[in-house]
């Protein structure tokens, strides 16, 4: 159990980050506040408009109820299935996904690695949705573990294709889930109805997964809101006793709105206008690698969302957040967590708390000075990737 220098705080907001808080923070300033009373106030006379008018309509005369009686024509009904039409914006939101699949699944297949082979395959939910998983397995190097990788808020699981391949080097085959909303599945994009859905979608694909490699020990890998979807799945007594441990990076155990009514009006926000984006929650700000390919990489990749953060979904980080913070000490599996004293978009205090609260007998914490929120693609990577396989391998029974 290591432990390096003291944190210091950061508040400063961020943008384009696949992490939480600061864009939480931002989505809830009181200038947005001001924009969605607006908002509401025109959604309001959106839905009175259909009244106006109404008493004239029925004001019709009397002759020309008898004329509408007397008819001998029958008056045909249609089935509601059969007149049914499809809104422009469900098509769009159709052809949307199926390029990012398209995507996604072009990036499996191109992928030449000799040492590694890399495949694809569709997951259907319980909610009859469809995810875009993959995995990467090793060629010439027996299979001593698996590793379940979930990604972070608006990136996919390809992005961690490099540590897949690392990982496959010593042992491990890699299976990794594009989340509800994110990368090549179902979805609009960066939209989370609920966080609930990702853990229950994680917990039915562990069962794919041991059914497919029995006796294999298997471990979760989790970045920023994807490390709190793994922390939330391992609550579950199930889940613990089929895990062998968890490796969190950088993640979103404890964000907090920028004013406590926030806590009260984020739900009613989010059932009213669940879908909708502000821009006021992108602001000029830090940057999560202070490595600049890393960062152009990222940014130029059409499955990374780069939009601003849509209402309900900032309100299930909120939730997902809060329910962690209640529940850190029933943590009982064997826990890594790694995370950057420099980062603004996760906070490193709460990986500390997590780590001091957690009640397991086998946990331990690694603070890297200087370091930002995506620790796997930082200048220091390979320091990083290392002290992961060692914990990994130091927990695999030979």
């Amino acid at each position: 159990m290591e432990s390096m220098a003291k944190i210091t705080d950061a508040s400063a907001p961020l943008i384009l980050t696949s992490g939480a808080s600061g864009r939480v923070n931002a989505l809830l300033s009181l200038r947005v506040l001001k924009s969605l009373v607006m908002l509401i106030n025109a959604f309001v006379m959106l839905l009175l408009v259909p009244f106006r008018g109404r008493k004239r309509s029925d004001e019709k005369s009397k002759d020309e109820k008898q004329e509408i009686s007397s008819r001998k024509a029958p008056i045909v009904r249609v089935p509601a299935a059969m007149a049914h039409r499809r809104s422009n914006s469900v098509v769009m939101g159709d052809q949307d996904v199926a390029s990012r699949r398209a995507l996604a699944i072009m990036a499996a297949i191109q992928d030449n690695d000799y040492s590694s082979v890399r495949d694809f395959f569709l997951f259907d939910t319980s909610r009859g949705e469809t995810l875009f998983t993959q995995s990467w397995t090793p060629v010439s190097i027996k299979i001593k573990g698996l590793v379940i990788l979930l990604h972070g808020l608006n990136e996919h699981s390809g992005r961690y294709s490099d540590f897949a391949k690392q990982l496959n080097a010593n042992g491990y085959k890699v299976y990794g889930v594009d989340w509800i909303g994110h990368g090549g599945s179902d979805g609009l994009h960066a939209y989370v109805h609920s966080l609930d859905y990702a853990v229950n979608d994680m917990k039915a694909f562990l069962e794919k997964v041991l059914l497919e490699n029995p006796g294999l020990p298997c471990f979760f890998f989790g970045h920023s809101t994807g490390a709190a979807i793994v922390l939330k799945a391992v609550l579950d007594l199930k889940v613990e006793a089929c895990i062998e441990g968890v490796v969190l990076t950088s993640p979103a155990v404890r964000v907090q709105p920028s004013h406590p009514i926030f806590w009260v009006l984020a739900p009613i926000f989010s059932f009213l206008l669940p879908k909708y984006q502000f821009s006021a929650a992108n602001q000029n700000g830090m940057q999560v690698s202070r490595d600049p390919a890393a960062l152009l990489a990222k940014y130029s990749d059409p499955l990374v969302y780069t939009g601003s953060i849509r209402i309900r979904t900032g309100s299930e980080i909120l939730r997902i957040s809060s329910h962690l913070q209640r529940n850190l000490s029933r943590l009982n599996v064997p826990l890594l967590v790694l995370h950057g004293t420099a980062d603004t978009v996760t906070d490193p205090e709460a990986s500390q708390k997590l780590y001091e609260e957690a009640s397991s007998t086998d946990k331990s914490i690694k603070l890297f000075e200087g370091c930002l929120h995506d620790l796997l693609f930082e200048p220091e990577r390979e320091t990083i990737a290392k002290d992961i396989i060692e914990w990994l391998n130091s927990r695999i029974k030979v």
